[in-house]
């Protein structure tokens, strides 16, 4: 697995080059950011319980320019235990668990956004991964967002989701924020398969196939 130093490299050159790049065009286009932090009881990722019983804080940082993207995204579990789809890598500890780094381009035609990127998962319990994504959404009340994800590395699948989602502005910075998502994942037959106690190996047929729905309400402060 890739190291968390490694991670912070990449992410520090792209910053710096999109500053530079910023900086030649004398400021007639400007670097735009948003740092933010939100605190759960839970982690849920397209219908995986990754936490249980504890805390988790996932910081976020991105950087815009001219439609370009780049965002770091954590996770860090106060208290790891075990779930039916995660093995902690610390059990009864504290652990950042997880760094995600996305890149990706918008590109705007009045309130159709078309977005085109890449992610790449840094996981301490699980294999890291890659993925590449399409969204499109329309800026309308509930901002109808379609995405499709596909992963290129460690776990070949393809996963559809479609969400809604819209703001309330509460004091200054202060945000309530709803959302709710539905998603289907149909992972590759050549991978997702079950055990076979007849053949000893893993023959039996795909069960990687199922649907994922998430409600969500943030209280959001923006730094």
């Amino acid at each position: 697995m890739r190291s968390l130093k490694s991670l912070i490299v990449v992410v520090f050159l792209l910053l710096t080059f999109s500053v530079t790049m910023a900086e030649e065009a004398k400021q007639e286009e400007k670097v735009t950011g948003s740092v933010s932090a939100g605190v759960y009881n839970r982690y849920i990722f397209r219908g995986y319980e990754l936490s249980s019983g504890s805390v988790v804080v996932q910081p976020s940082v991105t950087l815009s320019y001219k439609g370009f993207s780049v965002n770091y995204w954590g996770n860090i579990d106060t208290n790891e235990k075990a779930t039916q789809s995660f093995v902690p890598d610390r059990p009864g500890r504290k652990s950042f668990n997880e760094s995600d780094l996305t890149l990706s381009y918008t590109y705007t035609i009045d309130k159709l956004s078309l977005t085109g990127g890449y992610i790449y998962y840094g996981t301490k319990y699980a294999d890291e991964t890659e993925e590449i994504f399409l969204s499109a959404s329309y800026d309308v009340i509930t901002k109808p967002t379609l995405t499709i994800y596909r992963d290129i590395s460690t776990y070949p699948g393809t996963y559809i989701n479609l969400s809604f989602s819209h703001s309330f502005p509460v004091y200054k910075e202060i945000t309530l924020d709803l959302a709710a998502s539905f998603g289907y994942f149909k992972g590759d037959d050549s991978y997702w398969k079950t055990y076979e106690s007849s053949t000893g190996d893993y023959t039996g047929k795909n069960t990687a196939d199922f649907m994922t729905v998430s409600f969500r309400l943030d209280l959001q402060y923006l730094l």
